[in-house]
């Protein structure tokens, strides 16, 4: 049953992007720009700078593209409460037979695939095109990958609840997703910060991530930092989900009880 609903999901969402072909093509134009861009930029730093032992492009090419993606997923559970509460729907839909935190992930299906399809984009053509010697530890990114998605649908629900009970959830994630953006090694590595930044960051699950896909994409065999980064990355996961699932049944259910579900 979820499954036919994920799928009629999926095939609305495809045929309101193929009606709006202005965005499909301006989200192709997008990641060949900035992928210029970095190359450029990379060349102005020069080969020397070898942050974590690879080139400077690389480091470029896996922390912006996976953090985007991680941080467009996020937002599209935002995005699903906000609309919701928009149109007026938002009650209508939390009283459904589907659960709502099920409902609510379902709805956010379609952005995690479309962010997906540009990342592949954005990280083969960079790969293929300038950085043609990676070695990539298959298994280990797919580790890297599926835990930091949970981790990434976690913070999404978690920004969503509060969107619901205090209309304040864009402004959590925007925190967030500054706070990543500055320190957890997207543009720089962690260990340019100043140390107290630096401890913060090793807080921030994001980081984690970055550093074991790229670990992941460019070590041979299964190094024993990767495997801590791992280790880390699980038990963020296994910590923020059924916490968030939790928080935001129990939201949702209280404000049904206080009548306040509608409210925006």
């Amino acid at each position: 049953m979820i499954l036919h609903k994920a799928a009629a999901i999926l095939k609305k969402d495809a045929l309101t992007s193929l009606r709006y072909r202005n965005g499909f093509v301006m989200n192709a134009v997008a990641p060949a720009v900035q992928l210029a861009t970095f190359y450029y930029l990379s060349r102005a730093v020069g080969p020397q700078y070898r942050p974590e032992g690879m080139p400077y492009f690389v480091f470029l090419l896996v922390g912006t593209g996976f953090y985007t993606f991680l941080l467009s997923g996020m937002y599209s559970f935002l995005r699903s409460i906000q609309e919701a509460q928009q149109s007026g729907t938002l009650e209508v839909l939390m009283t459904t037979s589907t659960r709502p935190s099920t409902l609510l992930s379902l709805n956010s299906i379609s952005a995690f695939a479309s962010a997906f399809v540009q990342l592949l984009i954005y990280a083969g053509i960079g790969l293929v095109l300038f950085a043609p010697g990676a070695h990539a530890n298959v298994a280990a990114g797919i580790l890297v990958f599926t835990l930091s998605v949970a981790i990434a649908v976690a913070i999404g629900i978690i920004a969503a609840t509060l969107q619901i009970s205090i209309q304040k959830g864009s402004a959590v994630l925007w925190a967030l997703g500054s706070c990543s953006w500055l320190m957890a090694g997207t543009l720089f590595p962690v260990s340019a910060l100043p140390r107290p930044a630096r401890v913060l960051s090793n807080l921030l699950p994001f980081t984690h991530s970055l550093t074991g896909m790229r670990l992941a994409m460019f070590q041979p065999s299964t190094s024993s930092v990767l495997q801590t980064e791992l280790r880390t990355l699980a038990l963020f996961a296994a910590l923020l989900l059924p916490v968030s699932i939790a928080f935001f049944s129990w939201t949702v259910r209280r404000a049904r009880q206080l009548g306040t579900l509608s409210y925006y």
